[in-house]
């Protein structure tokens, strides 16, 4: 896909994501919720990373709540270097967190990513600044230990038909949706009712 073609589909796709009612936004939350339940996610005491949501993002707030129930230690990105495109995950205030948690990238077991667009086989549209795709670049280059999984977030609104990967794009594991679970994720889905 072109990079004017993204861009016009990006711009549709966070018009549409900002235009969802605050009472449909709510009912998304929890649904997306119950569709990371059904994936066993987030695992006790796990280590992950989440997004606070901007421009119309789903929250993924609900499933933090969980998160820290179940005693996980949460990360949140911070950007050092908006010029360079350059992010941290920094432990959240009061979670518990492992010694060498400076930037844990490496050592996160979950990684709950936003997304613009994506479609069924997993593929994402970001907001185009490639601060996670430059940050978990290491991943493009693993072979046999696959973690952090990278699980994009969003309405179910957002999916499209096909997008072609930029050769920079870090796969995603899957994409969880208030509608559905994409990608290998889908595979890991446990015994339970579908949809919202």
């Amino acid at each position: 896909m072109a990079d004017d073609a993204r861009a016009v589909l990006r711009r549709k796709l966070r018009e549409a994501r900002r235009a969802v009612a605050a009472t449909a936004r709510a009912a998304a939350a929890i649904a997306l919720d119950a569709q990371l339940a059904r994936l066993g996610l987030p695992r006790p005491r796990s280590r992950i990373a989440a997004y606070l949501p901007i421009d119309g993002e789903i929250d993924p707030s609900l499933v933090l709540c969980r998160a820290r129930a179940l005693g996980c230690e949460i990360h949140l990105p911070v950007i050092t270097d908006f010029r360079r495109r350059q992010m941290r995950l920094v432990p959240e205030a009061g979670t518990r967190h492992s010694p060498a948690a400076g930037d844990a990238a490496r050592w996160l077991d979950l990684v709950l990513v936003p997304l613009v667009g994506f479609d069924a086989q997993g593929n994402r549209l970001g907001m185009g600044a490639g601060f996670y795709d430059r940050h978990f670049a290491f991943l493009r280059h693993r072979r046999y230990w696959q973690r952090p999984r990278l699980l994009g977030l969003g309405f179910e609104l957002q999916r499209v038909d096909a997008l072609t990967p930029a050769p920079h794009d870090v796969p995603l594991w899957g994409i969880a949706t208030d509608g559905g679970i994409y990608g290998a994720a889908a595979r890991q889905l446990l015994p339970g009712p579908a949809g919202p």
